[in-house]
């Protein structure tokens, strides 16, 4: 909820800006309930009336029956998890964003695109970034590196956990390893686009992966991990969307002038109006 725009705007209302104008219909979000009331009281004013909103509430204790939660953890189980919380929410192909990251009004057209295209219950998207589109000039961050097949389909993610710029030259960094990539690599920034039956699939993964890591104090599933693996044994196809279009969040807090600065800008060449709900 930190205000990034000039009119005192938070990331997810350009998000739900770009949304809108795209033709999204509802938006889902998934929050803890320790804030829901705060955060309804600074959205709903603004979103009433304008699209259809509803809240879910991510917990620890919302796990499958059979399962506990390890004694002394605390961190949440991650974004498969938080996208679980989603499921009896919706019914339709949908749209999964980061909440705190500016993906530019493309990226939700070429998703509606998509969505109006596909017709296969299995066939899902993710919006690619350039590498270079991506980065801080404050530290390294963290990327899926895609690899796509002739068709544009995923064929693989990467993680690459560290990630920097030294000059005008970006790097991966593993251990002692140190590899030079072009920048122009698409990256997944989790903007992805599924149709509902996914979530049958998400359950499936969660209970394979509390099973195997649940016990464990940090150990988080990841939606994304979840398709890659129906793509490798050939249940889905993930469509790589590219856009030419920059990301930017708050990965450090020195991103943040920097991330204000670029929200002026886009106002100020006319791409969002003055006051965004007004």
């Amino acid at each position: 909820m930190d205000e990034l725009g000039p009119d005192g705007e938070s990331i997810i209302d350009y998000s739900v800006f770009d949304a809108i104008r795209a033709g999204f219909g509802k938006v889902v979000f998934v929050i803890r309930e320790d804030f829901a009331q705060a955060f309804k009281d600074r959205f709903e004013p603004r979103l009433k009336g304008k699209i259809a909103t509803e809240y879910v509430y991510q917990s620890l204790d919302k796990i499958p029956a059979g399962f506990s939660i390890p004694e002394g953890r605390e961190k949440p189980w991650g974004t498969g998890h938080a996208m679980l919380m989603a499921k009896d929410a919706i019914t339709t192909p949908f749209a999964i964003i980061n909440a705190d990251d500016f993906y530019g009004k493309d990226a939700y057209a070429q998703a509606i695109e998509f969505i109006q295209n596909s017709k296969a219950d299995n066939e899902y998207a993710m919006i690619g970034y350039a590498l270079k589109n991506t980065l801080s000039d404050f530290g390294t961050v963290s990327r899926g590196v895609c690899e796509a097949d002739a068709s544009g389909n995923l064929t693989k993610v990467t993680e690459r956990t560290k990630i920097g710029k030294e000059g005008q030259s970006i790097f991966f960094y593993e251990g002692e390893q140190k590899e030079e990539l072009s920048g122009n690599e698409p990256v997944s920034m989790n903007f992805w686009i599924f149709k509902p039956d996914f979530f049958k699939h998400l359950e499936e993964g969660f209970q394979n992966f509390l099973r195997e890591k649940g016990s464990e104090m940090k150990s988080e599933y990841y939606f994304n991990i979840a398709a890659d693996q129906l793509v490798k044994v050939q249940k889905a196809t993930v469509k790589i969307i590219n856009t030419p279009a920059k990301w930017f969040g708050v990965t450090y807090q020195e991103d943040k002038p920097d991330v204000q600065a670029a929200l002026q800008s886009l106002h100020e060449q006319g791409l969002y109006p003055n006051g965004l709900w007004k």
